[in-house]
């Protein structure tokens, strides 16, 4: 299974972005990220079905992430972006398990990343 995830790019504090992640065969999706010198964090999960999403407290009210199973597409909006935002972002997914997780293990298969610059 190879993600792909793509959207990435430099915007003002305020701004939007959507990231779009394609990946056939998978079950539960994640976005993390990774800012330098910071460790990887949980940013979002969408269950296999669509119908469950968590969200880490950072992104909570401004991210949301959703899935359209036909075309193999998890995408993440991201809304009033903050240049805390600024990090590469990276999809996974999981083989296993159906249900929305924040656990990183969880996860078999990730993404290269995309990178997401917020300009004050």
């Amino acid at each position: 299974v190879q993600l792909q995830a793509s959207g990435g790019g430099l915007v003002q504090v305020g701004g939007s972005l959507r990231l779009s992640c394609t990946a056939s065969g998978v079950y539960a999706v994640a976005w993390f990220r990774q800012a330098p010198g910071k460790e990887r964090e949980f940013v979002a999960s969408i269950s296999r079905s669509g119908a469950t999403t968590i969200y880490g407290d950072s992104v909570k009210g401004r991210f949301a992430t959703s899935r359209e199973n036909a075309k193999n597409v998890v995408d993440l909006q991201m809304n009033n972006l903050k240049p805390d935002d600024t990090a590469v972002y990276y999809c996974a997914a999981s083989r296993n398990y159906l249900s929305a997780h924040e656990e990183a293990d969880r996860y078999d298969y990730w993404g290269q990343g995309t990178q997401v610059t917020v300009s004050s």
